[in-house]
């Protein structure tokens, strides 16, 4: 009875062989596949073995996907060959099986493609997989292009590893705006509560688009009385939106810079906004990120003086091929990456023009001995206390990159993460 609910369980679930590059890429990989089986080839085990050392990020992933696979061998009660159960605890969603290559296996691979070389082994163990198993899905996944054009032309199933893949297609990313339907007002406005306070207006509003309206997403709606707003609380029921500030008039000018379109305009709120500790800017080139996020951090350091001082920091990837190393210190190393830093103070230099030469000179020192240049190599164990973290160029940042600079923020610290998805430069 036992034998057929296992296979009964097998002709359901697939067998997922993993590449290396998965696991080097992600070690938590293998706890990723839900109900799924996973199998990993003794190739994949030497080639983990062999890039084991050094201090880069793959390195250390690779160490990490040994220590993942000691531990559920190391608590295995059923012999290798019938899989050991991927869950740890509770919390868990892998509920399938791993299993280990616990034998020799035959090459059956066609004379073109020699058995010596790692991909061509492992492709060679999915073939046999496949044969051994025929009422089972096999599938290949692995991050290696060709790898899996390979294995398609001898007749296997290969994927990608898309489980923190970037999302490529801008219009599925949350945008944070919403534009309200025009017959808003007629569904939401029957119980609508309004006040006023420190020249904000406020509506408490009930109706079905209440419940799909998220904590600090920014709507609008246009025609007669155009209203630009966001979402201050959220209770399940009601909303509560607050009119936001108009930075397009020159009256609110941000150091100098005001908005020039909507979502710059909402954009500026949200970096003006004490209450907001973690903003994101998504956009193409020349939509005036950076110099949105350094006028409001200057703004808010200099004359507000909620900060400390700024912190600018970006991940050094070269577009293409790598110079060499760099001399001096660590900000000095650091220069030739931010030029964009550097054009973006002259811009907002150049905007008091009262000032003359010598204000705008003694300006410039004043900004700069309140931006600090940092690497993000020597950001882990720090803790920013009252700053104001700029990651620039976010969107080549690795997930623990991202994780290890956010968790350096602590009390009274806002973290602006600035990317273009389109310009992604790491190898991933």
């Amino acid at each position: 009875m036992a034998t057929r609910k296992s296979r009964d369980r097998s002709s359901r679930t697939k067998l997922f062989v993993l590449d290396t590059n998965v696991l080097m890429h992600d070690p938590t990989s293998l706890f990723r596949f839900e109900e799924h089986d996973v199998y990993v080839p003794m190739m994949v085990l030497e080639e983990l073995d062999n890039n084991k050392k050094g201090v880069s990020e793959v390195a250390r992933n690779a160490r990490q996907a040994s220590r993942y696979l000691e531990e559920i061998v190391s608590k295995a009660t059923v012999p290798l060959s019938e899989g050991i159960p991927l869950k740890r605890h509770d919390a868990d969603t892998a509920t399938g099986r791993l299993f280990l290559q616990t034998e020799p296996i035959p090459a059956t691979l066609p004379a073109s493609l020699p058995n010596t070389k790692a991909d061509n082994h492992i492709i060679g163990v999915t073939m046999y997989l496949q044969d051994r198993d025929r009422a089972r899905e096999v599938i290949l996944v692995s991050k290696d292009i060709n790898m899996r054009i390979k294995a398609r032309a001898v007749g296997l199933a290969a994927e990608d590893y898309f489980n923190d893949k970037v999302l490529e297609d801008t219009d599925v990313l949350y945008s944070g705006v919403r534009e309200l339907p025009p017959d808003f007002w007629e569904t939401h406005g029957r119980n609508m509560e309004s006040w006023k306070k420190d020249g904000r207006t406020y509506y408490r509003l009930q109706g079905p688009l209440v419940s799909s309206l998220l904590l600090n997403e920014f709507v609008w709606q246009d025609g007669e009385q155009p209203l630009q707003a966001w979402v201050r609380e959220h209770d399940g029921r009601s909303v509560v939106l607050e009119t936001v500030r108009d930075y397009s008039h020159s009256k609110n000018a941000v150091w100098g810079i005001t908005a020039r379109n909507r979502e710059q305009n909402f954009a500026l709120n949200a970096l003006m906004n004490p209450d907001i500790d973690f903003v994101t800017l998504l956009g193409q080139a020349g939509t005036g990120k950076t110099l949105l996020a350094l006028a409001a951090a200057l703004a808010q350091t200099l004359e507000e003086k909620r900060y400390s001082e700024i912190i600018m920091t970006r991940v050094t990837v070269p577009v293409g091929e790598d110079i060499g190393f760099l001399p001096g210190t660590e900000e000095e190393k650091m220069t030739p990456w931010m030029g964009a830093l550097e054009d973006n103070l002259d811009v907002l230099n150049a905007t008091d023009e009262e000032a003359g030469e010598w204000g705008r000179a003694a300006t410039r020192d004043l900004i700069r001995s309140r931006i600090k240049v940092k690497s993000l190599n020597f950001m882990r164990g720090r803790t920013f206390i009252n700053k104001f973290l700029i990651i620039d160029e976010a969107q080549n940042l690795t997930p623990k990159q991202m994780k290890t600079l956010i968790t350096r923020a602590g009390p009274g610290t806002k973290v602006v993460c600035l990317g273009n998805i389109a310009q992604i430069d790491t190898p991933y």
